[in-house]
């Protein structure tokens, strides 16, 4: 089964689950962003990352400047442990960390959810690369990627027992749309795969893929 397969799996699932009715509103929700055009405010190819500190789940500081000295980076955002399509994303990185490594790359995820949470994801699906934390969304924010959920969004958050409030240590109710970006060496942009759509991500084998050519 493909990583697309297993993706769709989940939505199956999801939708068994929660409901037409539930599912139609997380649909209009994704539908909102859309006609925002948040993805084309995005950074995209050719754009310089913006450089980061962030603490990993054990609370050290991790650079993005120290990353890249060593090679390519891979950078994906996600929305929290408590997301089945980022953890099934989380454990496709892991399953490929091992080439990632050979073409000389790391990476990283970065998620608005406290260390402990960080911690408790990367325990979960046995990440052996670094899972960061980004109180506030501060990092997602300068790759514009960050919005809030509606309030019809939020009670079925709660009601779901996805705290964000408890898992992401504030009051916001913002979250990442998922993004992922590919940088290469010189700290630029290769490529860059966001969408509003929090069940679709950009298959890691296509994003090894554009790092192998890098050379």
């Amino acid at each position: 089964m493909g990583f697309g397969d297993e993706l769709a799996g989940i939505k199956r699932m999801a939708i068994e689950r929660r409901g037409a009715e539930v599912i139609a509103t997380y649909e209009r929700g994704i539908d909102e962003l859309r006609a925002a055009g948040i993805a084309g405010r995005a950074l995209a190819a050719g754009d310089a990352m913006p450089n980061f500190e962030l603490p990993d789940a054990h609370g050290r500081t991790v650079r993005s400047a120290d990353l890249i000295a060593g090679g390519p980076l891979i950078v994906t955002f996600y929305r929290g442990g408590w997301c089945p399509y980022c953890n099934l994303e989380l454990r496709a990185y892991q399953a490929a960390i091992g080439r990632i490594r050979q073409a000389g790359a790391a990476v990283v995820a970065i998620s608005p959810e406290l260390p402990d949470r960080s911690l408790a994801t990367a325990a979960k699906n046995e990440l052996a690369f670094d899972v960061l934390s980004d109180p506030g969304n501060g990092v997602a924010r300068r790759f514009g990627l960050v919005f809030r959920l509606s309030d019809e969004l939020v009670d079925i958050y709660r009601r779901n027992g996805n705290d964000l409030e408890r898992h992401n240590g504030d009051g916001s109710w913002e979250l990442p749309i998922p993004g992922t970006f590919l940088v290469d060496r010189t700290g630029r942009i290769a490529l860059a795969d966001v969408d509003p759509d929090y069940s679709r991500r950009l298959d890691p084998a296509e994003v090894l893929g554009a790092l192998e050519k890098l050379g």
